[in-house]
């Protein structure tokens, strides 16, 4: 098994659809094919199930992926910590949630306006495994969903971040200029990966429980933004998200949720009495953005 493998069907996985894949990976589709044909033959097992127009993960498939990320990652800080070691510095190790995401982006571009010199390692990981890698010491800053972190990780709330749908085009929702909660009760819905976000899925679900139903959950399952986003505009499911990763995702329709409106809440994360110069750029960085552009409809920046 090599370790590009790995890569390709986590690409795969995230795209869940062989020539976007094999276009992030550089690759032509027919070579992707092939090592993953050849991952799977090594493995034993079957990792997709493929059809003319769809590719989905198998129950193998999904529980391999956990494990293929967290080798990559492993990998990743492994070559942080050698060049380290030869005098190349390690610079700050910021974790982000999603791509799709603005928030994040927006921050470091303000950091690094203010210390141009300031190197940044953007390391993907799902919210509860920040937590632990900023315990530990392998993270500097996070971002996500405060209300769960551990005691040691410090947070600022910077945005309520209004909370929508995602639907295919010519749904009934589609010419709507919100959606009321309630009316989700009879359409499935997806949930992040429960890896990879649990904390959201937890909100929504509260949100749907506060409107006096529980949801109908999709079986699928999906690693990113924009696998959701295809399989929204594929009929199969609507799925909810914030208003800030909808600049990323064409080919469907946001629609804001209403009665009740609700916002997601999106703190900066960091390791208790960390006072390093860095972590305070970020820190002060995400509340000047805050402030300038209104992302928290009261004043309290406190935990969320």
């Amino acid at each position: 098994m090599e370790l590009r493998q790995l890569r390709y069907f986590v690409t795969l996985a995230e795209e869940l659809h062989f020539g976007r894949a094999a276009a992030r990976e550089h690759i032509v589709q027919s070579a992707l094919s092939q090592q993953i044909q050849r991952l799977e033959r090594e493995l034993g097992v079957t990792l997709l199930e493929r059809s003319t127009h769809h590719v989905d993960l198998t129950a193998s498939g999904a529980v391999f992926l956990v494990e293929a990320r967290q080798i990559l990652a492993h990998v990743e800080r492994a070559v942080t910590v050698a060049r380290s070691a030869v005098g190349a510095s390690p610079g700050l190790r910021v974790g982000i949630t999603d791509a799709a995401y603005d928030s994040m982006p927006q921050i470091l571009h303000e950091a690094q306006a203010r210390h141009p010199d300031l190197v940044i390692h953007q390391i993907e990981a799902g919210v509860p495994e920040q937590y632990q890698l900023i315990v530990d010491g392998r993270l500097d800053v996070g971002i996500g969903r405060a209300s769960l972190a551990p005691p040691q990780v410090a947070s600022l709330l910077f945005r309520r971040d209004p909370l929508g749908v995602l639907v295919p085009a010519g749904h009934r929702f589609s010419g709507s200029a919100g959606v009321p909660v309630a009316d989700l009760a009879r359409e499935p819905l997806l949930l992040a990966g429960a890896g990879q976000a649990p904390e959201f899925n937890e909100f929504v679900v509260e949100l749907c429980r506060s409107a006096g139903f529980t949801p109908t959950v999709y079986e699928g399952t999906v690693e990113s933004i924009r696998a959701a986003a295809d399989l929204v505009a594929q009929g199969r499911c609507l799925y909810c998200v914030p208003s800030s990763c909808v600049s990323a995702l064409p080919g469907s329709t946001w629609r804001p949720l209403t009665e009740p409106v609700s916002a997601y809440p999106w703190s900066i994360l960091w390791r208790a009495g960390d006072e390093s110069e860095h972590v305070r750029a970020i820190v002060s960085s995400a509340r000047t953005l805050s402030e300038r552009l209104g992302w928290l409809a009261a004043e309290d920046q406190t935990a969320g």
